[in-house]
């Protein structure tokens, strides 16, 4: 209040302008004379200048009553209408209403950092304390280090805050941060021992070496200006820091309008203001026809049924139909694919492929399932500049060519023909191991194993940009398939037949080939060409479809490929043991002696009707039989009496004379009744039977009738001649 008095003016409770004056008094003034004048209270414009901030009455009304403190900050009152604001974190100012501004780091994926440099010693404590926003499992905090070392680190790995003091000492936190919500984070370095708080949670402590920071020191935040260094920590930061603090001092990305004692920022890389969130549903990452509904630094899908999965990516994909009627849904572990057959004809085109995505497998293997009667066709042909491999049938037989960067050239061939019109399986595999071996061909499971005789690469150059060709070389190469193919794969990966705008459902997976040539429709399944119509068998004949080949079944009267022919019945030789001549209708046989029946396949029982009488054993021989009479009876069919045997002895000699002959002793031989002569053998094998006994002995025979012995018998069954 400003008063005029004489002798000058003078003022009471404070004086405007005077900047060096203490404080203006607060509180209350009653009565006030100045010479014996009445000056306080008094009436006088509110305006004018002898008063200001003045009213009547005294009113000590409690400040803090109209809650001055913003953002949850805490009013301490100190008595007639004077109060301060304690303001909670990160909020600044008289009345708490200021915020320290929020620095983004890694904002659309850049690497970004702050440098700030300590201009005045923070004693001998340090306490580094922040807000932290990520959902970044790894990333670079924060580097405290002088000329010769970083003696303080604070890193993210695993989703959890790492300490590291002096490049010694290491602590880790036991909650992870990364999950996209603020968490106050604290560091404490006290003498002898380092501690880490989470949101006044102690996390852990551990004896340290002494710390001690300087002026002059640097602070790093968020990541390194050489990236390579910065990648050991795990990378640059992504996410925000906000209210950055090295004990009482702040360490401001931006500064704000409150007066604050902040450490000199020297360099800001790449940092935005804010804490903006990246659009992650900008790339679209629900699989499977999910919703993507963006979050910060995140997304959440809202998946269809049969759906799981963060992504949608768990999916039953057979169960949503994804494939054309033509086809059968083979599921995947993490996707589909649409399985079928193909027919290819002369007037079809070539199916064309590319690798799409990113293909980190090696191609070491391929497969290949296919039908056909051609002996020269191309099945297969994939090629990237002069790196190629070709699968074709040469003279009916698989071949294999395959050229790798300057590795020699292997060639493989099947033994086996292949051109029959039935399906065949053929793999072609190498050891995956190895960056060079032997190529292996398996033909139908096994039936067939071949083995190149030089080593080549994997099938790596169609990872990416590779073409492959499916029925032939080109559309007029050539050379093209006639047939069908079954399911084609190289390195697993299947070569579908179907457009993918063919597919109820996109296939999901990143590995795959896809068909890039739209203009061609092929024919799915396998379809031999119609040739039983019209019917070319003749004469009756009934035809049967073969793939792509006709056979005719004739009647008997007619052959030949067509039926046109008239039958030869002798031409299968229907008669076993005879000659066959042609009869109408088919044939007659003429047999040979002891066979008979239609086809002369019976042998003929020449015992059967034998003349063998009283007994007599009968005995068969090729297209005749003897007779083995009783000991009494001889004579070809054993009808005649046998005459007595006499047994001659001696001294020397020992024989028998047959027929009722008797022995001479004078010249030692037999003297045969009339009408038989003899000869006598001193050594004669005698057959009877199994036995072969040796016995002397006379053979007297009769000149009209026959007397049968073993030796007779035998010479009698070997003739050619029949009874």
């Amino acid at each position: 209040m400003l008063i005029t008095s004489v002798g000058g003016n003078w003022a009471l409770g404070g004086e405007e302008g005077e900047a060096e004056t203490p404080a203006a008094f607060l509180g209350c003034f009653r009565d006030v004379f100045v010479d014996s004048r009445l000056v306080l209270p008094v009436l006088a414009p509110v305006d004018s200048v002898a008063q200001a901030n003045i009213t009547v009455g005294c009113s000590d009304r409690e400040k803090c009553d109209d809650s001055p403190c913003q953002n949850r900050g805490r009013c301490v009152s100190h008595g007639w209408r004077s109060y301060t604001c304690e303001c909670h974190r990160p909020y600044e100012g008289d009345n708490c209403a200021e915020e320290y501004v929020t620095a983004r780091f890694g904002n659309g994926d850049l690497g970004s950092y702050a440098l700030f440099s300590m201009d005045d010693d923070p004693g001998d404590a340090l306490v580094i304390s922040m807000f932290l926003r990520t959902r970044q499992a790894s990333g670079l905090l924060l580097i405290l280090a002088n000329s010769t070392s970083q003696y303080l680190r604070l890193w993210l790995e695993g989703g959890n805050i790492r300490v590291q003091v002096n490049n010694f000492e290491t602590l880790t936190g036991q909650a992870a941060v990364s999950d996209g919500h603020f968490h106050l984070v604290t560091v404490k370095l006290e003498g002898m021992a380092a501690s880490l708080f989470q949101s006044t949670q102690n996390q852990g402590s551990m004896p340290i070496r002494y710390v001690q920071a300087y002026p002059g020191d640097l602070m790093f935040v968020g990541g390194l200006p050489d990236a390579r260094a910065a990648a050991s920590f795990g990378g640059y930061f992504k996410g925000c820091i906000q209210d950055l603090r090295i004990n009482s001092k702040r360490l401001q990305f931006f500064p704000i309008a409150a007066p604050v004692e902040s450490f000199r920022l020297e360099q800001l890389n790449n940092v935005a203001e804010g804490c903006n969130s990246n659009n992650a549903c900008a790339v679209n990452p629900c699989l499977n026809g999910g919703v993507c509904y963006p979050m910060w630094d995140d997304f959440t899908c809202n998946c269809p049924p049969s759906t799981a999965g963060r992504r949608c990516q768990e999916v039953k994909w057979c169960e949503l139909s994804p494939c054309p009627a033509a086809s059968v849904c083979q599921p995947l572990s993490q996707g589909f694919e649409c399985l079928s057959n193909v027919t290819f004809r002369p007037e079809s085109g070539v199916l064309h492929y590319q690798s799409k995505g990113t293909i980190k497998r090696r191609f070491a293997n391929v497969s290949i399932s296919f039908r056909t009667r051609l002996p020269a066709a191309t099945l297969l042909h994939a090629q990237k500049d002069s790196d190629y491999l070709t699968v074709s049938l040469l003279d009916s037989r698989l071949a294999v060519e395959l050229q790798v960067y300057e590795s020699p050239k292997v060639t493989l061939q099947s033994q086996g023909l292949l051109s029959d019109g039935e399906w065949h399986i053929v793999e072609l595999s190498m050891d995956s191991k190895t960056p060079t071996s032997s190529w292996t061909m398996d033909v139908d499971g096994g039936k067939e194993v071949s083995l190149s005789k030089t080593a080549g690469k994997a099938l790596d150059f169609l990872q990416e940009g590779g073409h492959v060709a499916l029925g032939g070389l080109s559309p007029d190469g050539g050379a093209n398939l006639s047939g069908c193919l079954g399911p084609v794969e190289i390195g697993g990966l299947l070569l579908p037949f179907h457009l993918d705008t063919d597919l109820n459902l996109p296939r999901p997976q990143e590995e795959r080939f896809v068909r890039v040539n739209g203009d061609s429709s092929p024919r799915y399944g396998c379809w031999g060409s119609d040739v039983c119509s019209p019917n070319p068998c003749l004469n009756g004949g009934v035809c049967e479809d073969a793939f792509d080949l006709h056979r005719c079944t004739c009647p008997f009267e007619w052959a030949g490929p067509l039926c046109e022919e008239p039958a030869d019945g002798c031409a299968s030789g229907p008669c076993l043991f005879g000659n066959c001549s042609s009869a109408p209708g088919g044939f007659r046989c003429e047999c040979e002696a002891g066979y008979s029946g239609e086809q002369c396949e019976l042998e003929v029982d020449v015992c059967e009707n034998s003349n063998c009488s009283h007994g007599a054993t009968c005995l068969k021989g090729f297209q005749r039989y003897a007779c083995l009479c009783p000991q009494n009876l001889t004579g070809q069919y054993c009808k005649l009496p046998r005459l007595p045997l006499t047994t001659c002895t001696g001294t020397r000699w020992n024989y028998s004379c047959f027929n009722g002959g008797n022995c001479s002793e004078a010249d030692h031989s037999c003297y045969c009744l009339p009408g038989f002569t003899g000869q006598w053998y001193d050594t004669h094998r005698a057959l009877f039977l199994a036995t072969t006994a040796w016995r002397p002995w006379t053979l007297c025979t009769g000149r009209q009738t026959a007397i049968m012995t073993w030796n007779a018998l035998l010479q009698q069954l070997m003739r050619e001649d029949v009874f």
